[in-house]
């Protein structure tokens, strides 16, 4: 019993390592500063505008049961900035350990979103109606 509890502490401490120097390596590779990924409620401000999501959804996290469907789209349509699909999103829901590091420490690289730019849109011309 004695043996259970450093074990279990040492088990614990060596994820939360493991997984803050994913985060850490994930924005980096998304261009951004690698402790931006270390803070609660910024991380999940930054991984809005990198997903190209408004951040009003923010503020839907707070919400329960609207915030579950956020927040696995958030990670569905995060991981698809790095070319990955949705069998590794749910890998990324059930197996945080494995698939986040995997995805952070691979050769997968940040594809970042288009934004549509108003100004410079072609409005139709008279000779598209006819």
């Amino acid at each position: 019993m004695t043996l259970l509890f450093p074990f279990l502490l040492m088990l614990t401490l060596g994820f939360t390592v493991l997984m803050l120097a994913s985060y850490w390596k994930l924005f980096e590779k998304a261009g951004r500063e690698g402790w931006e990924g270390l803070l609660p409620l910024y991380n999940l401000y930054v991984v809005l505008g990198l997903i190209g999501r408004p951040t009003y959804w923010l503020l839907l996290l707070f919400i329960p049961i609207v915030n579950i469907f956020i927040s696995i789209r958030m990670l569905d349509l995060f991981v698809k900035r790095f070319g990955k699909d949705e069998v590794y999103t749910i890998g990324c829901l059930f197996l945080p350990f494995i698939f986040i590091p995997a995805l952070a420490f691979s050769d997968a690289e940040y594809q970042p979103t288009e934004t549509y730019d108003w100004d410079k849109s072609t409005h139709p011309s008279d000779s598209d109606f006819v």
